[in-house]
Formats: structure tokens, sequence, C-alpha cells
């Protein structure tokens, strides 16, 4: 039996990679399921880097503002509401698009991750919660010598933990639900770097600041800002008097170019990725891609 059809928009912060999938998603009538994970989070908008009912031009967008700052939202609650979603997009004649940089959600969905049901051991992780980041990467070392999972990022290496001490070792079985075409948005390193620093400076020209201001009056915690990382993490430090707002600029802009290389590190893994010439016509480019991949949907 055929597979239904997905087309993934995927790249780096700051490539340019919504306004490629909305100029598409018009082209094919399609609509969009974004993959992103921060996204997800109500009023997370200008430090998400969402785009605005203007910028989306008509093409409806499923998974923004779905889940309040503060709840807990998993890959596993993820994938769930994206084959939602592109079911139903399915199911009323359209064509979906996959648009986001967040590579671990992007897999789930196009790879078509089968996920443990477990649920976390609250007890396992608060006796993991009392190690720092560096000694837990190397318990899971110990474990998996030849881990791939990012020595910075607590949360992966945490989950990974209790994965293994649950049994569910290995990377997680594959059954892809979707035919999908993926295409690549980036940059020269020096360009690109040139374009996080000018959306930096819009963003936080057009308030960044008092959107996490705003957060943090309502009630989200600092910790639950931290962990998300970059612009809310650095914000809330500059907020709550941890480091003045020159210094707080700086580290981010290089907090964010470094994140761009991690998630360029994560999509190069993948073969199946078209590499777009950002140089020439993309867009003419991924529409000569997107019709010989729908010829016979």
């Amino acid at each position: 039996m055929m597979k239904k059809k997905l087309i993934a928009v995927v790249g780096t912060n700051a490539s340019g990679k919504s306004g490629l999938g909305i100029r598409l998603a018009k082209a094919y009538g399609g609509e969009i399921v974004s993959a992103d994970s921060r996204q997800v989070y109500e009023g997370m908008d200008l430090g998400s880097g969402k785009v605005t009912p203007e910028e989306m031009d008509g093409v409806p967008h499923h998974l923004l503002d779905v889940v309040k700052p503060g709840e807990f939202f998993s890959m596993a609650d993820f994938q769930r509401l994206a084959y939602e979603a592109i079911e139903d997009i399915l199911a009323r004649g359209r064509q979906p698009f996959l648009v986001g940089g967040t590579g671990l959600y992007v897999d789930a969905v196009t790879e078509g991750y089968v996920l443990s049901d477990r649920k976390p051991d609250p007890g396992l992780r608060a006796h993991l919660e009392t190690y720092d980041t560096p000694a837990l990467y190397e318990m899971l070392r110990e474990r998996i010598p030849d881990t791939d999972v990012d020595p910075k990022n607590r949360h992966r290496v945490m989950r990974m933990l209790e994965k293994l001490e649950a049994g569910d070792e290995g990377p997680a079985p594959r059954a892809p639900r979707y035919e999908t075409l993926k295409l690549g948005v980036t940059w020269p390193r020096e360009i690109l770097k040139e374009r996080i620093d000018e959306r930096l400076d819009r963003r936080l020209e057009q308030g960044m600041v008092e959107e996490v201001r705003a957060m943090l009056e309502a009630g989200v915690s600092e910790e639950f800002l931290t962990k998300l990382g970059l612009e809310y993490k650095y914000l809330t430090w500059y907020l709550t008097g941890k480091m003045d707002y020159d210094r707080m600029k700086g580290e981010l802009r290089l907090a964010i170019k470094r994140f761009a290389k991690r998630q360029m590190t994560w999509f190069r893994k993948d073969p199946e990725i078209h590499w777009l010439d950002m140089a020439g016509d993309p867009l003419q480019e991924a529409r000569e891609l997107a019709d010989a991949f729908l010829e016979d949907r």
C-alpha cells in the first residue's frame, strides 16, 4: 500500500525555513505543522521565532500555542499531535508540510519513532537531579561509550539514563507512516551569522525582553524559562539581575550561533535531505523537487 506523502522543510535558526514553508504551502494548497519545541507554548512568540498571523499569509498552521508555559510537553506529545494534525490535513485533501528546526521532533514524525509508553520514574529522576550535568554525562558514557547525545543537554542525558534504567536500551524502533520529501534550508556560515545577529536585534526591538518579563510576572518559573535555553534563558538571567544587558546580548548571540551549528550537525547526518541553493532560486528548486515527488499522489 502506498504511503501518504509529507513534505518537510528543515534548517537552522534564522535560515528562512518558515517563510519558504509558507510559500510552498500556498503553492500546493497545503497546511503547516510546526516542528519547534518552543513554539508549542502559548505566549512564546518573539523568543521562539513564531510566525505572526500576517506572515502566515492565510496558510493554516498547526501545533502553535498548544500548551501553557510551565506545563510538561514531551517528544511523544509532539509526535501524537503531529500525527493527528497531518491525518486531518490529508483527510481534507490538503498537502501537509512539516516545518521546523527541532531535529528530534522532525525525526520522530518522518522516521516514525516507535516510542515507549513507560512514564519516567520520579524516584530515579529525583536521584539524577542531585548530580551536575558533566557527572550525568559520565554515567551515560560508562553505559554507552559511543553515545552521540550532546554532553551539555542535561534533559536528553537524563532521559537516556532513565531509558537505560528501564531496560529501554538502544535507539527507538522505527515505523515511518509517510513517504517524506525533506528540503533543507541554510546559508554559508558567515551569512548565517549575519542573519542571526540581524534577527536578534530585530526581535529585541520588537519587545522580546518585555515578552519574557510578562511571563515572569505571570508566574512562569525561572527554572522553566532557563531550561528552554537561548533567548528565554539569557533574558531571564538579565531580568533577574544575573547579568547586565550588554553581556546578555553578547552571550546570547554566541549561544544562538553555537545552537545553529548543532542543528546543522544533526541535519547533516540525514542523507535524504535535499539542501536548497539559497543563493539561487530556492523556491523554484523546491517546487521542482515537490512536483516530481507529488506527481503520482
